[in-house]
């Protein structure tokens, strides 16, 4: 078969790639770095031949017209497993709306609730054998793939070509349009001193040989800085991060003392600045797998010393973490926060960490509270936390009873809140 005719027979413009969007109809596009811009960035001109198309996305990347203005209510409903910034400012018109998930069963949940019609997601430009890669995130793009009624692929040739699970020929592709344009970048967040202070602590909690998971922010950056004196990491992770690619090349991370996916990095998706994609660019040591698999607890149990270690919003003093809302207000999501900390509950020798600044809003609240604010989300259990951090220190919540648990989570409170979160504590009978 000449792979190159097909390809041709399939390209259209990304016009003809809107028009196939028919009202009522369930489009799902590929997740944050691999999201198809070109095709979100022109869907709004849609709006006047369609009606309650739902637009399913996560990590949404940049402010698309379809959901970021107010007209398009009736229209687009952005149904999102992972809230952004461009999405939080969305929610007020109504255009967009979050899907409970821990992300390991996204997919699988999503599709047992409705089929998809359309999925459009980006690759790299058809090899000689037909064959594409996913690229950038492989964390429910494959099971999309294999259940939609239409499949079109975004083609960029700056996109780097990634192992895994991302792999596509172009005999399951209904439709192809090309987009050559630079890849979004996530720039990284300086960490701050109060940053460098939680990672040092949260570095002593990691031993040599550990396998770690890390997220994005200033805190995550900080851990990495403050694991340059490590020995022989491994990665096991929802997201690989240019703070991962520093370590390996500072020899810190090896994957040789990992017990599963032994000399690779695995990952469901990747997010960063150039210098980490022309890293994992036909790297056969970098390996992106179906997040079905990669956050799946038991899988990531099998890892020795799995260390996990996630950020969240506020601690209660039972050590139960809202980490997407504030309030009733989505901020963010679950991610894979309860999938990486329950499998590192699995692992022999592994550890949940939790880490948080004290306070919020300018010192002004404590981020350690009594219980937490009337309507948020719990993002992680209380049972699924063995460590808190702060700038203030460690509090150990590994088997201890809520006595201990209330004692060490205000030893490492704002001073300035500590008086008032023991008085509330007694009060409420919390011992």
């Amino acid at each position: 078969m000449d792979f190159r005719e097909e390809f041709k027979r399939k390209l259209i413009t990304v016009d003809e790639a809107v028009s196939k969007v028919k009202s009522n109809d369930e489009v799902v596009v590929a997740m944050a770095g691999s999201e198809p811009r070109a095709f979100l960035k022109n869907l709004h001109r849609a709006k006047n031949n369609v009606e309650n198309v739902s637009v399913v996305t996560c990590l949404n990347m940049e402010n698309y017209e379809f959901t970021s203005s107010k007209d398009m209510k009736g229209h687009f409903t952005n149904e999102t497993w992972f809230y952004s910034p461009l999405t939080r400012k969305s929610h007020e018109f109504k255009t967009t709306t979050f899907i409970p998930n821990h992300l390991h069963l996204s997919a699988v949940k999503r599709l047992d609730y409705k089929k998809p019609n359309i999925f459009v997601g980006t690759a790299t430009p058809m090899d000689k054998h037909g064959y594409f890669s996913l690229s950038l995130s492989v964390t429910y793009e494959r099971e999309y793939i294999e259940n939609a009624d239409i499949v079109i692929l975004e083609i960029n040739e700056n996109l780097p070509r990634v192992y895994g699970d991302t792999s596509v020929h172009i005999s399951e592709v209904d439709f192809i349009y090309e987009n050559h344009t630079d890849v979004p970048e996530l720039q990284i967040v300086e960490p701050s001193e109060k940053d460098m202070i939680i990672g040092n602590y949260i570095a002593e909690l990691v031993e040599d040989g550990s396998t770690i998971q890390l997220g994005i922010g200033g805190i995550p950056n900080a851990v990495s800085k403050a694991l340059m004196n490590k020995k022989d990491l491994g990665i096991h992770t929802e997201m690989i991060t240019d703070g991962m690619y520093d370590l390996y090349k500072a020899g810190v991370i090896t994957n040789r003392r990992k017990t599963l996916h032994k000399n690779k990095f695995i990952g469901t998706f990747a997010l960063g600045t150039k210098k980490l994609y022309d890293f994992i660019d036909d790297n056969m040591g970098v390996e992106l797998k179906r997040g079905g698999y990669t956050n799946d607890p038991y899988i990531i149990g099998q890892n020795y010393k799995m260390v996990s270690i996630n950020t969240t919003l506020q601690v209660d003093l039972t050590g139960q973490c809202a980490s997407e809302s504030i309030g009733l207000r989505q901020y963010s999501g679950t991610g894979g926060q309860s999938d990486t900390a329950v499998g590192a509950l699995n692992s022999v020798g592994g550890k949940s960490i939790i880490a948080l600044y004290s306070t919020a809003k300018k010192g002004s609240i404590s981020t350690i509270v009594p219980f937490l604010t009337q309507g948020a989300a719990v993002s992680l259990s209380r049972n699924d936390v063995d460590y808190v951090v702060t700038e203030y220190g460690v509090a150990n919540l590994r088997g201890r009873g809520l006595k201990e648990r209330v004692d060490n989570l205000i030893s490492i409170a704002h001073p300035d809140f500590r008086e008032d979160i023991k008085r509330e504590a007694e009060k409420n009978l919390l011992w």
